[in-house]
């Protein structure tokens, strides 16, 4: 070996030994953009549309428990808003459930036009696009990052299925996809070092957003947070001692940790740095860990082979296994939980359990016990019509 390529193959492995355990390197954007692409793909729109029209169950159940949602009714006025404000739990809340909501209702739609055909669905679905694209500016007070996230966790979901499967015409998709990138990714792109599911929706849109806009930059940048984020919202025992932390949170004494993961202070795999606050919001954090190991996987990169989908097990695991009632030990917040994961398991569950054939009693038990899975009204909608039991 020539001595440059010695000392470059040294340097390398020297790097990666001594490189921070609590920086996971991001996954490269893909050179080319598949599409549709966030969180639901082509091949598994095609096997959810043949099911139902099988009447196979659960799909069917859970296609006829989208229809009758308000999110499917093709009456639905969009209330769009210059200036959405939320402030903490949406208080005060001008614009911010009627913009989640009509996000959902855009996704929905799309959903509902892939499936039926029926382009009804897919006009309204571009008139909900168009009617946010034409008007909002900015998001404001305390929850706006948080906010973003969530309507702009869905809004690509629904762009993605209509711009690429609709045969109509969508005139303003170039205006919506300026609203993605000039009014929510900024809003997204930097992350958070609030609570851990702020973070993981933020870069949940960031990345679904970057899809749609084919924005290779951004992607990188989205996943390379994510990729900390993850590692530092679920225990994983090699670990060590401690959870990862964020840098930028300065989390650099045990007592801080400790305040951080809401007064936890024994550590076991599985545990989130929310499970202690509730599981809702847990389920939150969880739900955006799987929607973005999804998304990668659609556009090439697998992310379930990796420490991301060692911790989305463990997590799902953990939690599902007190949601289904188990007793909570004493050392764990302080012997009481306040349960409520939502329906949120459908995309850890298929991925890991379907397709990688890893066993998961206690996911596997809610999961069936939920179905149909339908909305948290925030960001996750219909996920077993979407994910369950779905092979593609």
């Amino acid at each position: 070996m020539r001595r440059t390529a010695f000392l470059v193959t040294v340097t390398a492995l020297v790097l990666g030994v001594l490189a921070p355990s609590n920086v996971p390197r991001a996954e490269a954007a893909p050179t080319t953009f598949v599409h549709p692409g966030v969180t639901v793909s082509r091949a598994q729109l095609d096997f959810v549309r043949g099911k139902v029209d099988a009447v196979a169950q659960p799909w069917k159940g859970a296609f006829d428990q989208l229809l009758a949602s308000k999110y499917a009714s093709l009456s639905r006025t969009p209330k769009p808003r210059a200036v959405v404000e939320c402030g903490s739990y949406s208080n005060p809340n001008y614009g911010c459930t009627d913009e989640r909501e009509d996000a959902l209702a855009a996704y929905t739609d799309a959903l509902a036009w892939y499936v039926t055909r029926d382009e009804r669905y897919a006009k309204k679905a571009i008139e909900l696009m168009d009617a946010w694209s034409a008007v909002i500016k900015d998001h404001t007070n305390s929850n706006a990052p948080l906010q973003t996230g969530w309507a702009g966790s869905s809004w690509p979901r629904a762009a993605e299925i209509v711009k690429y499967t609709y045969t109509g015409t969508w005139p303003g998709s170039g205006r919506f996809a300026a609203m993605l990138r000039d009014v929510y990714l900024p809003e997204v792109i930097n992350g958070s070092n609030s609570n851990g599911n702020w973070e993981l929706s933020m870069t949940e849109a960031a990345i679904g957003i970057s899809v749609f806009l084919e924005d290779r930059t951004s992607y990188d940048k989205a996943m390379a947070k994510f990729r900390a984020r993850t590692a530092a919202y679920v225990y994983l025992a090699s670990d060590g001692e401690l959870p990862k932390t964020v840098a930028s949170q300065n989390l650099n004494t045990r007592d801080k940790i400790v305040a951080y993961w809401q007064g936890q202070g024994t550590f076991v795999t599985g545990l989130t740095q929310e499970t202690c606050r509730d599981f809702t919001h847990t389920g939150y954090g969880i739900s955006a860990i799987s929607h973005v190991a999804e998304t990668s996987r659609i556009q090439g990169q697998d992310l379930y082979g990796t420490d991301v989908g060692e911790r989305l097990r463990q997590a799902l695991g953990f939690q599902a296994k007190y949601q289904l009632g188990a007793a909570v030990p004493s050392w764990l917040c302080a012997g009481s939980l306040n349960l409520g994961l939502g329906p949120v398991t459908e995309v850890g569950y298929n991925a890991l359990h379907n397709r990688l054939g890893i066993a998961m009693s206690n996911t596997q038990t809610l999961t069936q016990q939920n179905r149909p899975a339908g909305s948290n009204n925030l960001f996750v909608a219909w996920e077993t019509l979407t994910h369950g039991d779905n092979p593609a």
